[in-house]
């Protein structure tokens, strides 16, 4: 019996100024499988699955005869090996994978990358669609497949590895190892591609249309999504389970991100664009949801929701919210005189001419004066329908 000491180096040259990458070889999610084939068939075999964050992974193939053994596992060989590639570590790095074996039976193998075409393989010996292929008979091999390479370029959840007997008279015993390496960064499941496919769920949302700066919402909230679920819990949630996720995410991001602000503005604008048509009902309820209940409300939101009720001539309602809006900001005259407005529209004329007498020789902040503001906005309420019976009664008292 002889035996032979084989060192297999995969050696890969450092990227300058590359980072260092942290991740680790999964010694649980391991497969270490003896084969049996029969003398000239092939046989093919599903690796384990591959953990979420698989970026390389190393195999060994070995033929043994019966009384043969490896002396050491892949697995403990590879403990010793800080980076599958030494690229992302700064400078150069070797894999050396040690192995003492004997016998020199030997057969051809090939990886694929789906169930398919390995099957076909081991019925027919047509190879189709590998993505790694050793032609010439060997007794042993040990390679290191990067996500560069055909078999991991698509993150298959596994691989398919298919042997050819060289041995015609005798069955042949192959030892199949494979270990994946797993990055940190990625292990929770969120590829490029998962990613790509959660902005496209939020990018018609309300907040991703009126935010100012949408890139910098949009990798807020995928930092702060990607955090809270890794990518197998948020498959296994309900529909109704992630909407309110990414809506829960879409708030937390709009403060983080500094972009409430913008959205808030968008909102009030697009409410402001609204008054008086037949889309009001739609931004009050707007203003309601997204601004009141949610407690970012100021006196001008308060004044602007006022305005939406009075145009749409819900008096009681705009009477409460302009009261609200002058207790938040008593110096703002807008809102008086809107409320001097309501006053009007629901018979509390004495009401209505002591806010004019007291305020009629002021000015708003726009710059206009009460008096100007007050004739321009009979001017649109008559235009709208609204009773104009009591108009000329403050007109002649600002007069």
């Amino acid at each position: 019996m002889k035996f032979y000491l084989t060192t297999f180096c995969l050696f890969f040259t450092a990227v300058l100024f590359a980072q260092n990458s942290e991740g680790y070889w999964d010694n649980v999610r391991t497969t270490n499988e003896t084969i049996i084939v029969e003398a000239g068939k092939r046989k093919a075999i599903k690796s384990a699955d591959f953990p979420a964050g698989t970026t390389e992974m190393v195999f060994r193939i070995s033929l043994l005869d019966d009384n043969q053994k490896i002396s050491s596992s892949l697995v403990s060989l590879l403990k010793a090996i800080p980076d599958p590639s030494g690229i992302s570590q700064g400078t150069a790095g070797a894999v050396f994978l040690l192995s003492t074996i004997t016998g020199e039976d030997k057969c051809r193998f090939y990886v694929f990358a789906n169930e398919t075409d390995a099957l076909q393989f081991e019925k027919s010996g047509a190879v189709k669609n590998a993505c790694f292929a050793q032609e010439e008979p060997v007794n042993k091999a040990a390679k290191l497949l990067s996500e560069d390479s055909k078999c991991l370029s698509a993150t298959p959840k596994n691989l398919w590895f298919a042997f050819e007997s060289d041995n015609w008279v005798m069955k042949q015993k192959i030892v199949l190892e494979v270990v994946p390496w797993v990055d940190n960064s990625l292990k929770s499941g969120w590829s490029t591609q998962a990613k790509k496919e959660l902005l496209k769920t939020i990018q018609q949302s309300d907040i991703a249309l009126k935010v100012a700066n949408k890139d910098l919402w949009f990798g807020t909230f995928l930092e702060l999504f990607t955090k809270k679920y890794n990518y197998a819990e948020y498959q296994k949630l309900l529909t109704a389970e992630k909407v309110k996720a990414m809506e829960t995410a879409s708030e937390e991001s709009l403060v983080k991100s500094g972009q409430l602000n913008s959205y808030l503005e968008s909102l009030r604008k697009e409410a402001q664009q609204l008054r008086f048509s037949t889309k009001t009902p739609e931004a009050i309820l707007t203003i309601q949801k997204e601004i009141i209940e949610k407690k970012r409300a100021t006196a001008a939101d308060y004044g602007l929701l006022g305005s939406l009720y009075l145009s749409s001539k819900q008096f009681v309602k705009a009477e409460e919210a302009y009261l609200k809006a002058v207790s938040l900001d008593k110096t703002a005259l807008n809102y008086q005189l809107q409320l001097a407005h309501v006053y009007l529209f629901t018979n509390q004329l004495s009401e209505a001419k002591d806010l004019h007498i007291k305020y009629q020789n002021n000015h708003l902040s726009d710059g206009k004066s009460w008096a100007e503001q007050t004739k321009s906005d009979f001017q649109q309420f008559e235009k709208n329908g609204f009773d104009t019976s009591d108009f000329k009664k403050i007109l002649r008292l600002l007069d």
